[in-house]
């Protein structure tokens, strides 16, 4: 079949197999022209594996490093009424290419917030691995059921407090539009901080604790995002600002605990604004990045997923040094997006921004590149105009 991008809503409900698989593909190209990572990870579990951040990490530690990986995620397989999800062929192009290159690497496709996917796991670290020395905490679930009481739990992207009225972009129309969005209610608020919050972070290091499959030295990173305080109404101080705050909190007691177990640790590593399926409806925040895309790219600045996670690697993490943190005990991988520079000339292009000089002053073409790259299409090299194969839509193979 045919398969082009179906987007309704700014949302793309299509994914291209052979377009994911060329995508991670050159991600790893990346990587492995960097060098290898002397002293990086050797045995790594990633939770929230299949896209964005989380299969960087999970690229960087397998290419950069020669680590055997385990991935989680939750994904949806393709068949013949249509293609699977973008993390699925995400996920069988990495297996593919890491088996290629003599590298372990496992794959769960399951409900990361389960205790049976723990349990799995834990089993399959132990047989296969023994310990882990890297848990990258890279979960993206808009739904959670908590193990403990059974009950589902749904995170909204909303305002705290007061209602949030700001300029918003849709890209895809080339449109620049007033949003306003009413707050979250109590419920709605303490919803997505069990979502989206450190809970089930703490959680999995616990059972991984209780296991004895954590190495001496063992580490673990969740990401967040700050940004400016032009987005801080709707991101920062509202629903998902909550649920990060929750995340950075689990951060301090999680390090605390882990430097008197296994002489190891918890941080926060805080990166950059990118195209995600989030950011292409969250209002404000989708001007923002096309903005910031325009002024960074100008200064040479700009990184993706695979360029961010990298240079975290290997300029923070794994650098033969002490980690640096900021006063909060964080880590700004956003170091390059937060420049004075930067953001004084997106701050003075947010105020005349309009539909007028939309394409002037914003990087449009490149958020919708990006956003449809997420997906497996505008990929370079890629045949759009040619048939994909049941196979591949069913299992996965690599063409």
């Amino acid at each position: 079949m045919l398969i082009k991008p179906k987007i309704i809503n700014n949302i793309c409900l299509s994914s291209h197999p052979v377009g994911c698989a060329a995508d991670v593909a050159r991600q790893i190209a990346y990587v492995q022209k960097k060098g290898t990572l002397e002293d990086g990870p050797k045995n790594v579990l990633v939770i929230g594996s299949s896209t964005g951040y989380g299969l960087a990490s999970r690229i960087c530690s397998a290419f950069g490093s020669g680590a055997k990986t385990i991935g989680v995620a939750y994904e949806k397989e393709g068949g013949e009424k249509g293609p699977g999800t973008a993390g699925f062929y995400n996920t069988i192009a990495f297996d593919h290419a890491a088996k290629k290159a003599g590298l372990y690497s496992r794959s769960f496709n399951g409900d990361a917030f389960a205790d049976a996917t723990k349990n799995e796991v834990i089993a399959s670290i132990q047989k296969d691995l023994g310990t882990i020395d890297l848990l990258i905490y890279s979960l993206a679930s808009p739904v959670r059921t908590d193990p403990k009481d059974g009950v589902t739990y749904r995170s909204v992207l909303k305002p705290v407090g007061n209602e949030f009225v700001a300029k918003s972009i849709d890209p895809f129309k080339g449109e620049v539009r007033v949003s306003t969005i009413a707050p979250a209610t109590a419920e709605e608020q303490a919803a997505t901080v069990k979502v989206m919050g450190g809970e089930d972070w703490e959680l999995w290091i616990a059972v991984l604790e209780k296991a004895g499959v954590l190495a001496q030295g063992f580490r673990t990173v969740a990401y967040t995002y700050i940004g400016p305080k032009a987005t801080y109404p709707f991101y920062r101080e509202g629903t998902i600002g909550k649920a990060k705050e929750h995340l950075e909190q689990t951060s301090k007691a999680l390090h605390a605990r882990l430097q008197k177990s296994v002489g190891g640790g918890a941080w926060i590593s805080v990166n950059k604004a990118l195209v995600t399926r989030a950011s292409s409806v969250i209002p404000a925040v989708s001007l923002y990045i096309s903005l910031l895309y325009k002024v960074m790219k100008n200064k040479n600045l700009h990184e993706g997923c695979i360029e961010q996670i990298d240079r975290l690697f290997r300029d923070r993490l794994f650098a033969g040094k002490a980690i640096p943190v900021d006063a909060q005990g964080m880590i700004r991988i956003d170091d390059w997006e937060m420049r004075q520079d930067v953001q004084a000339e997106v701050a003075v292009q947010w105020d005349v921004v309009d539909g007028s000089n939309l394409h002037e002053l914003c990087d449009v073409k490149g958020f919708e590149q990006e956003f449809l790259q997420l997906n497996g299409f505008a990929i370079p090299g890629v045949d759009y105009d040619a048939e994909v194969s049941v196979e591949v839509l069913e299992h996965g193979a690599i063409p």
